[in-house]
């Protein structure tokens, strides 16, 4: 059991580190704010070869270098420096354009205000001449492909809470026989806790030591709820007899659900856009396919989890432990085996799991709710189900199967009845199969 938390305490460093690693956040609308003003300082008959946009050290603006070629004269090589009211992490209401710099020097304030008044408030914005980064030089595709894969990028964070939750889920439910049906909630505490991180760090932080930082604080989240669920409701309602784990359950779901409400109030809370600039990863003609460092490294972060949780579970002490109780409670115990501390330890890497996911959910989507993790555990739960409740890998593999299911129907066709359409795919998926992918068989002894 002594190699759990030192796996565990590697991976999150692991995982941190990944995070570090992200560039400093640069706001998209700037860049693009920034980049519409290039063709009203050229001529008109110019075409250009963007460079990346930089952060100025200031942190109050973007640089973006670029090649401008007229058909009468050599190409060349210029930049423009924009800087806006409220820093580089302003909410694009605050990100006024207050200077504009080139090679020649800083527009005078009437040349400035001049051209934000008749040029980006008007036609600036559809003159902006690489609306993304990347999309002259990107791979062409045919459309069907090139459309099939936006789809496919889309699905990636989607994909990568369902499968976390899911886990979860399976973690417990494959020890002892019983479902948590408070993860959903759990997932959602975890997302005010990174909420909650990003508003101490504020925007005097780098966006890799703020992403860190809500990391750290929604799995410790995470972890200090779950475990004090395993611990003081769980475990005692396992002794009884009965559904009463069940119930206890979805009592615990709405009562966090309700002291979020009251804690964080009922509206949505928002973090302001990181990582978000879209860069082109492949085209068709006008259709350009793109991704944001956001969606990769959220999908690389989760991916690195999942990864993880199946080499301790494959490979450590605890799994054996854990794979032992499942099978026989009892007989693990004859061999000196304590089950109410894999109990525990179990609940310790569902609930971090669950803590992980509802930071992804907040980097990503930038908001959550305190309502939204009953409809997001029930469905990971049935992710679970259809993988193979009980089955780690077929719980990984069932949310897979979720989010691109949700991808492929939201495609093909109207999203309003997506709902419906997913939920009676699982249901007809447990009819034909209703022991799931993995075909789990239920615990021989239901309990420490």
């Amino acid at each position: 059991m002594n190699a759990l938390p030192r796996l565990v305490a590697s991976a999150a460093l692991a995982l941190i580190c990944v995070l570090a690693g992200c560039a400093d956040g640069i706001d998209a609308s700037q860049v693009r704010s920034c980049r519409s003003i290039i063709p009203a300082l050229n001529p008109a008959d110019a075409s250009f070869e963007i460079m990346p946009a930089k952060l100025l050290g200031s942190g109050d603006g973007v640089r973006i270098a670029y090649h401008a070629q007229t058909p009468e004269g050599p190409s060349r090589r210029r930049f423009l420096e924009c800087r806006f009211a409220g820093g580089s992490h302003a909410s694009p209401d605050r990100a006024v354009l207050r200077g504009v710099t080139t090679e020649t020097g800083p527009l005078g304030e009437i040349r400035l205000q001049l051209l934000k008044r008749f040029w980006l408030d008007a036609e600036g914005a559809a003159a902006d001449p690489e609306p993304v980064a990347g999309a002259t030089q990107a791979q062409t595709l045919p459309r069907a492909a090139a459309i099939s894969l936006q789809h496919a990028l889309f699905a990636l964070p989607p994909i990568a809470i369902y499968a976390l939750l899911a886990a979860a889920y399976s973690l417990v439910y494959g020890l002892v026989g019983r479902i948590n049906l408070a993860f959903g909630e759990l997932a959602a505490v975890s997302g005010y806790a990174a909420f909650l991180a990003f508003a101490i760090a504020g925007r005097g932080l780098a966006v890799s030591v703020s992403l860190a930082f809500a990391l750290v604080l929604a799995l410790g989240a995470g972890l200090a709820y779950g475990v004090a669920i395993g611990r003081y409701v769980f475990a005692p309602l396992m002794r009884q007899a009965g559904q009463r784990v069940l119930i206890g359950t979805i009592a615990l779901a709405i009562a966090l659900q309700e002291f979020l409400r009251l804690a964080q109030g009922a509206r949505l809370t928002w973090v302001q856009p990181m990582l978000n600039a879209p860069h082109a990863v492949a085209r068709s003609g006008d259709f350009v396919v793109t991704v944001t460092p956001m969606a990769l490294g959220t999908a690389t972060l989760c991916l690195a989890a999942a990864s993880a949780v199946l080499a301790v579970m494959r490979w450590t002490r605890f799994g054996r432990a854990w794979r032992a109780c499942a099978d026989d409670a009892g007989a693990a115990q004859l061999f000196g085996i304590d089950p109410g501390r894999v109990l525990l330890a179990t609940f310790a890497l569902a609930s971090a799991l669950s803590g992980l996911a509802g930071y992804v959910m907040t980097v990503y989507y930038g908001t959550v709710g305190y309502a939204g993790g009953i409809v997001l555990g029930l469905k990971a739960l049935l992710a679970a189900v259809a993988g193979g409740i009980g089955s780690v890998p077929g719980a990984f593999l069932g949310g897979i199967l979720l989010g691109s299911a949700e991808a492929l129907w939201s495609a093909l066709f109207p999203i309003e009845l997506r709902e419906l359409a997913i939920f009676t795919l699982l249901a007809v998926l447990l009819v034909v199969r209703p022991t799931g992918l993995f075909g789990f068989v239920e615990p021989l002894s239901k309990g420490p």
